[in-house]
């Protein structure tokens, strides 16, 4: 990712420069990742879309960040590859040059969805690390020390 493929107008917050830089240095095939409460930030405050991209299903039953939108990765209890995305996700969030956070569930989907976007001409597409609900820890339980939720972050559940 380089910072050529910005548009000239795109002016990134401060909190997504830093991660820009350090994506660059890994090499990241996408914008960068921030953490839970970044995220939250430039999304309370307008300055990023918050795009969820788990399935329906995981929005239904564990929960999601009010007012963020939904663009699918994957679809059903078998997680199948949406093959609309790169499409969805454009006409969501109004095109290839918005500012988007991409996040699931412990942030490894949001990563290969963000790489897809990028691939796929979008240029401000960030992931947003640790996901919803974190990573699985030994006992095989999420939540219990990272992730949206660990946070103390809002979101809602139907």
């Amino acid at each position: 990712m380089s910072t050529e493929l910005l548009a000239p107008e795109t002016v990134l917050p401060q909190e997504l420069e830093s991660a820009l830089t350090i994506a660059q240095a890994q090499g990241l095939p996408f914008a960068g990742g921030v953490a839970p409460p970044v995220a939250w930030a430039l999304f309370s405050s307008d300055r990023a879309l918050l795009v969820d991209v788990r399935s329906n299903e995981e929005r239904k039953f564990v929960g999601h960040v009010p007012n963020s939108l939904h663009v699918p990765w994957a679809t059903g209890t078998a997680l199948t590859r949406n093959p609309r995305f790169v499409r969805e996700l454009e006409s969501k969030i109004g095109g290839k040059d918005r500012i988007a956070l991409l996040l699931c569930r412990s942030g490894k989907r949001s990563a290969l969805a963000a790489e897809a976007a990028t691939k796929a001409g979008f240029t401000c597409i960030f992931n947003v690390q640790e996901g919803f609900e974190g990573e699985i820890d030994a006992a095989q339980h999420r939540g219990g020390s990272d992730g949206w939720r660990f946070h103390g972050l809002p979101w809602v559940q139907d």
